[in-house]
């Protein structure tokens, strides 16, 4: 019997598609976050494999060149990772514990992936995706410093502009993720407009929307990036593909520490509904946006033209991958036939 039933959600009608090398990134990518020093044997492997980073990534990149997919793939195991640490080792619990990595991270991004302190051999003497050695892994940010690092300088070689997005996005994500922590330290369930807000950023949508559209090859330029319809669609873009996770993981995080950041908690909290009746609302939040969404690319197409189609086409491919896998993963696994029974961000969806 279904408790919290996902088919109330509303399909995004676009085509579902996948790489035709998913497989062999995965594996590769699953290496490249065993050189990078980010999981070992044992259960750090085993989660993330079940995290599917390149199911997720093929499925939004269905034609993109190999060597982009596997730097979104990677990008996504890193995030998967971090969310790992934060949610089921207890460091997103505790901000006095995370800050440190925070600001060990941050200076990494802040130096573009270069060297981040005295000593420190994290630079560009190690060539791109190249593993990393004990030394490099005992730097302040550690095994999560190492490896994004090494994404900021891949990015770097294919395209300086996106490089610079990026690091300002995942700034904005690592910043997000210590008033999540002072919230679950305090017990604390946000109000509803402070959620929808904040979620934008813990989600780790947007940076990966940054590395899908430098995989579509037309990365939109600095007069594209402030269009008010484009600004608009894309944060659409972004609650749909985090609110769809929420719905999708909340019994797991309902059954294991009652994290107050979901849709659905928060809708319940603000509103004293039940958590069945809290589900349905947030439903039907979805199915609205989905809806304006398709209102929104319809008015834009018919302002811009032509030339927003490569734009358009990884939103939507990002909307109904995240649907797809959603509905695969096993990632937020709970009961069968409730969300995450068949069951992505990364409550980081990346």
């Amino acid at each position: 019997m279904r408790s919290f039933d996902v088919s109330a959600l509303h399909e995004p009608p676009f085509a579902s598609r996948r790489h035709v090398a998913t497989d062999r990134v995965a594996t590769e990518s699953l290496e490249w976050a065993r050189g990078q020093g980010l999981i070992g044997v044992g259960p750090s492997t085993s989660r993330l494999h079940r995290a599917g980073a390149a199911e997720l990534a093929g499925r939004a990149c269905p034609q993109a060149p190999v060597a982009r997919l596997r730097l979104l793939t990677d990008l996504f195991s890193w995030l998967f990772v971090m969310d790992d640490i934060c949610d089921d080792d207890g460091l997103g619990s505790a901000p006095a514990s995370l800050a440190p990595m925070v600001a060990a991270l941050l200076d990494v991004l802040d130096q573009h992936g270069g060297p981040t302190g005295a000593g420190a051999s994290t630079g560009r003497d190690r060539p791109a995706g190249e593993s990393a050695s004990r030394a490099d892994r005992d730097t302040p940010a550690g095994a999560l410093g190492v490896a994004l690092a090494d994404l900021c300088r891949r990015v770097l070689d294919q395209h300086r502009p996106t490089l610079l997005r990026l690091v300002s996005q995942l700034r904005e994500y690592l910043l997000a993720l210590l008033w999540e922590a002072a919230n679950r330290e305090r017990r604390r369930v946000p109000g509803l407009a402070e959620y929808r807000q904040m979620r934008r950023h813990t989600g780790g949508v947007r940076p990966s929307l940054t590395l899908t559209d430098l995989a579509y090859g037309r990365p939109p330029g600095p007069v594209r990036r402030v269009d008010p319809a484009l600004v608009a669609l894309d944060d659409l873009t972004v609650d749909l593909v985090c609110w769809c996770n929420d719905l999708f993981s909340y019994r797991k995080e309902r059954d294991s520490t009652a994290d107050p950041h979901n849709l659905v908690t928060v809708l319940a909290a603000q509103h004293g509904r039940g958590e069945a009746a809290a589900f349905q609302v947030a439903a039907g939040w979805f199915n609205d946006g989905l809806a304006g969404y398709l209102a929104r690319e319809a008015a834009l197409v018919a302002h811009a033209g032509p030339t927003v189609k490569p734009y358009l086409a990884a939103r939507r491919a990002w909307l109904r991958a995240t649907y797809d896998w959603s509905m695969r993963a096993d990632r937020y696994a709970g009961s069968a036939g409730e969300p995450g029974g068949t069951q992505p961000p990364h409550r980081s969806q990346g």
